[in-house]
Parts: structure tokens; C-alpha cells; sequence
């Protein structure tokens, strides 16, 4: 594990600080540090999927209370998947306090969307485990709800109608590229820019990676479309 002070900044950026310092350790153990259930992060990982599909099912029926059962499961996939919970995880450093075994390390485990992914939903479970719903509510919230800012939530996917467009004009993918990150790690800013064969076609603002990326996409789309039409 990291030094005390590593600890009470992670811990701070994550929005918790935990009572119990082997829960904690467990929450960032990866299950190739071998020994029991209860010495690695696993079956905290299944707590934690089940308590974030909660709250975050809660947080989409509050603030969209006339979408449907269909718009809010597709709203709701948008923000639990593997590579949004990865990107969560890697805005509060969550690869830096992971332990695993040697040979994970190796290949890189540190960076995976897979682990990465896992250890936030261990830390949401974990936190459930120690102090309740009402707990890991407030850490849910704190990341993700500058994402129901989205409007196109879950419902348009921009980057895959770009993707057609550009493939049946030009006959080539559009290629996407992170240009600036601000803010801190709780607040950021992404801007993402979109060429098509070279030429800079969109870019887009957002409080996620993914965000921006699907505004960047929008703006394109609408560049391409009206060209198009002259």
C-alpha cells in the first residue's frame, strides 16, 4: 500500500475517507495478490455493481422523471459501463494505490479498464459495507453528475452515425484526439477534436472524455451533413 499521506489524498479525491483501513485494503487488492474472498477486492466488486446501478437508477429517475423504462436502462448502461467506470477510476488515481500480484504488474494491470473498473465498484461496495446507502450516495453523486448533464444520454450516439457518415463519404474512419484536460480531478474539462481524412472536421466540450467526445462527434456530424446538402 501507499504511504499515509498517498491514502488520505486518494481518499479525499475519491469523496470518503474509510474507518476501517482493511476494508480500504481490500477494496484496492486484485485478486492476483491470491489468499481468500476476503482478502481481495471481488465480492466487493459485486456489491459495488449492484449499490451504483441503484443510485444511479435513482439519480436518472429524479432528474428524468418522463423517459421511459427503455431510455433510462440505455441512459443508465451509458454511465456503468467498463470504460466510464475506467476513466472514473483513473480521475482519482485509483491505478496508483492498487496492489496486485507481480505478474499483473507486468502486463501492465495497472491501466486496465477491466481492474480499474472493478476497484471503483470495490470501493462503492465497500463503502456501502462500512456506512450504508446513504454513504456512497453522496460518492456516486460527486462522479457522476455532471454526466446527466448530457442530454444526448444513452439516447443518440453520435459517434456511431459519424462513423457511418464518414465510412460512406469518405471511406475512412474518423480519428479522435484528446487536445486539452483542466480542472481538477474531481471537475475536469475534456476537449476532443474529430479529423476525417485529415481534415478537422468537429470539437467538442464535456465533463467526461466520453462527453466530449460524442459532443465533437454531434458538431461533425452536422458539418458533414450540411456539405452535403450545398
Amino acid at each position: 500500500m501507499e504511504d499515509r499521506v498517498d491514502l488520505q489524498r486518494f481518499q479525499d479525491a475519491l469523496g470518503y475517507r474509510f474507518r476501517d483501513p482493511l476494508l480500504l485494503n481490500r477494496c484496492l487488492t486484485h485478486v492476483s495478490c491470491g489468499g481468500g474472498m476476503e482478502a481481495h477486492n471481488e465480492t466487493l466488486e459485486f456489491l459495488g455493481d449492484a449499490v451504483l446501478g441503484l443510485v444511479i437508477s435513482d439519480m436518472l429517475m429524479r432528474r428524468f422523471p418522463d423517459k421511459s423504462e427503455g431510455d433510462l436502462s440505455r441512459m443508465r448502461a451509458s454511465l456503468v459501463n467498463r470504460k466510464v467506470l475506467a476513466e472514473k477510476a483513473r480521475a482519482v488515481d485509483v491505478g496508483a494505490m492498487l496492489r496486485m500480484g507481480k505478474g499483473e504488474e507486468r502486463t501492465g494491470g495497472r491501466r486496465k479498464e477491466s481492474i480499474l473498473s472493478a476497484a471503483l465498484e470495490a470501493l462503492l461496495g465497500g463503502i456501502y459495507r462500512e456506512a450504508g446507502y446513504d454513504a456512497v450516495k453522496p460518492v456516486v453523486e460527486r462522479h457522476f453528475a455532471a454526466d446527466l448533464d448530457y442530454t444526448g444520454l444513452g439516447l443518440d450516439d453520435y459517434k456511431t452515425r459519424l462513423q457511418e457518415v464518414s465510412q460512406r463519404l469518405y471511406r475512412v474512419p474518423p480519428t479522435y484526439r484528446l487536445v486539452r484536460e483542466t480542472g481538477p480531478s474531481h471537475d475536469k474539462c475534456f476537449e476532443t477534436e474529430i479529423r476525417v481524412d485529415g481534415h478537422l472536421v468537429g470539437q467538442g466540450e464535456g465533463r467526461s472524455k466520453k462527453q466530449s467526445e460524442q459532443e465533437a462527434a454531434r458538431r461533425a456530424l452536422e458539418m458533414l451533413l450540411q456539405g452535403q446538402q450545398q
